[in-house]
């Protein structure tokens, strides 16, 4: 199922150039550039507040009415900066699974399906599909309360690669689960990833989370002298 989208695949480049973000009139980064090459993890790390949940809100189109930004966002080719959120084709996970808890697991999955499926059952059919590769078959009718912490972030994971991502955003998502489901998640996440070769850029605080021979920056190359 993952692998459906013609769009998505060995040319997918995701570029900022010149970022500068400020809040008020402080500045908070300054001359930010990186390039992720398609399949490649790189990950960002710094200390809390110092701009790294407000870099991958830039790059979303969610940034706080707070702050001023500048420079610009290229994913295979292509500005995306000034379009709006829903037309990015960026997928993000966060710490939290945030499912919707008054709709199924099947239904929570159909949020993020894309339009060129149509029709209940072929739409059915896919989330059924993803399931199953998940390790997760039979649970299209579940109550996301039922669910261990695990399996609401794979449902996570589900619905931000069915709606077929081109770029990848990755805030904390392991943090909160126990060392074990914590590594075999990493794994999981970090397969597809490099499967559907989507550059992917990682927020964390743990050294662990990086994957083998992954580029680590330190957010703080790009911070004023003077903060």
């Amino acid at each position: 199922m993952f692998g459906v989208d013609t769009g998505r695949g060995f040319n997918n480049m995701l570029r900022i150039s010149n970022l500068s973000i400020s809040q008020g009139t402080q500045p908070m980064l300054r001359n930010v550039s990186l390039e992720l090459s398609p399949g490649e993890v790189v990950t960002l790390m710094g200390a809390s507040g110092s701009g790294k949940s407000t870099l991958l809100s830039w790059m979303i189109g969610h940034v706080p009415a707070l702050f001023s930004a500048s420079g610009t966002l290229e994913l295979n080719g292509k500005r995306v900066d000034a379009l709006p959120t829903e037309l990015r084709k960026i997928g993000i996970l966060f710490q939290d699974d945030v499912l919707f808890m008054h709709l199924n697991v099947g239904q929570n999955l159909a949020f993020a399906l894309p339009a060129h499926i149509k029709g209940s059952k072929a739409r059915r059919h896919a989330i059924e599909h993803t399931l199953a590769e998940m390790g997760m078959a039979g649970f299209h009718d579940r109550d996301p309360a039922t669910l261990s912490g695990g399996q609401r972030a794979r449902v996570s994971l589900m619905r931000a690669l069915l709606a077929e991502p081109q770029a990848l955003l990755l805030d904390e998502p392991f943090s909160k689960l126990d060392s074990a489901l914590r590594s075999q998640f990493r794994t999981l996440v970090f397969e597809h990833v490099k499967r559907l070769q989507i550059p992917t850029l990682l927020v964390t605080h743990d050294l662990a989370d990086v994957p083998p021979s992954g580029r680590v920056l330190e957010i703080a190359q790009w911070k004023p002298h003077h903060v």
